[in-house]
């Protein structure tokens, strides 16, 4: 029973290749903006608000193409997308060294348990390797579980804590 569930496992994952964003790929990247608001939000936080300034955000980053940023979409052998990624270089405000940041990470929905969003962290950290930075950050809600389990699992643990609190 044990094996059986091993290799069903291992037949869900399957080579992901990481290549760089194209205008083709604008509109799947956009389809995935809700995969950042489904899980539970602060109160104060409405998905609605959320997700519109998410999607803003990436059509300005599809749209203008920052230097400082890159995209990358993450495939199966067969072409099909699964997830993506966007990275910006940043400056580390403590020490003023480069930094990797992750502002955007998304696994396709039924994408999920078959390494994609591993390959994708992997993906950032050769970039900010080879972009000689320091640190790789990113922030994530707190009610993502799923997505924190799989970065405390690469290695990323606590550096910063953003507090919020509404203004009545």
């Amino acid at each position: 029973m044990e094996n059986d569930r091993a290799t069903m496992a291992t037949a869900r994952k399957q080579a992901v290749r990481i290549r760089p964003a194209h205008a083709g790929d604008d509109e799947f990247i956009l389809s995935l903006v809700m995969r950042f608001v489904d899980f539970d939000l602060p109160a104060w936080r409405r998905r609605s608000d959320c997700a519109s300034g998410i999607r803003r955000d990436l059509k300005r980053a599809l749209d203008e193409v920052p230097a400082s940023e890159n995209l990358f979409v993450a495939e199966a052998e067969n072409g099909e997308r699964l997830g993506f990624l966007r990275v910006q270089r940043t400056r580390d405000f403590f020490s003023g060294r480069a930094n990797c940041h992750i502002s955007d990470i998304a696994v396709a929905p039924g994408c999920e348990g078959r390494g994609v969003g591993r390959a994708l962290l992997g993906h950032a950290q050769v970039w900010a390797k080879k972009n000689r930075c320091a640190l790789i950050t990113l922030a994530v809600f707190p009610g993502n579980a799923r997505a924190r389990e799989l970065y405390e699992r690469a290695g990323f643990g606590e550096d910063l804590l953003r507090l919020a609190k509404p203004v009545k």
